[in-house]
């Protein structure tokens, strides 16, 4: 089974005689193809399921799979490996380099996994063309608008082809019709490119575009009905 999988997972921080625990028993399931939402107050366990899911952190207790690799049995130097060509992240703020061209924001991830073949400047014009910056390919950060750099920035997170896409609060720095716009976006291209997605949010509106939801709280995932 190909996607991310999470069984049983608890994360428990120590400081000295103090222990929280930020995520108890967390299991979750996410095939290729399908976009899921966790909701959930802050504090609640969503950016602890981030990190682990995205192999930044390891996992107290359980298990996590990604794309049937069991993450907790590899070196640092593979971890990494993982992170860079099986996770895509798209964060709140596009984290785009202020100095490099719309394309070179994409080209710049194949830098950092080796070399840039002509097939991966192909590759990242049609990504940039998909979603609607063909015509932007040349332009810098500052030269678009909120919702282009979040564009941009989603194009980027598929760029190295990667199974599982991760999504922190990708709308909290735009209005409404752009926030629409950025995860209507998410959901096509994750159908697409058949990729395993998860959207962390505090923005219920957007949940429609999502094939299931859930919520969390007190590190304790329940699916909404």
């Amino acid at each position: 089974m190909s996607g991310i999988t999470l069984t049983n997972v608890t994360k428990v921080y120590q400081e000295g005689e103090f222990s929280t625990t930020a995520l108890e028993n967390f299991s979750l399931n996410v095939a290729n193809g399908e976009f899921i939402a966790i909701i959930g107050p802050s504090g609640s366990g969503k950016s602890t399921f981030l990190s682990i899911a995205g192999a930044l952190l390891k996992a107290t207790e359980g298990q996590v799979l990604i794309d049937d690799i069991d993450i907790a049995t590899l070196s640092e130097k593979e971890l990494s490996k993982v992170r860079l060509s099986k996770i895509g992240f798209i964060l709140q703020t596009s984290n785009l380099l202020p100095y490099l061209s719309v394309l070179d924001q994409l080209l710049i991830v194949k830098k950092m996994g080796g070399s840039i073949k002509p097939a991966d400047r192909e590759f990242a014009k049609e990504l940039l063309t998909e979603i609607g910056l063909g015509e932007k390919l040349h332009k810098y950060p500052h030269q678009l608008s909120g919702g282009e750099r979040q564009r941009t920035a989603i194009a980027r997170s598929f760029m190295n082809n990667p199974s599982i896409i991760l999504a922190d609060e990708p709308t909290a720095n735009l209005d409404t019709k752009r926030a629409h716009e950025v995860v209507s976006l998410i959901a096509k291209e994750v159908k697409a490119r058949n990729k395993a997605a998860v959207m962390v949010t505090h923005d219920e509106r957007m949940l429609s575009y999502c094939d299931r939801v859930y919520r969390i709280e007190d590190g304790i995932l329940t699916e909404e009905a």
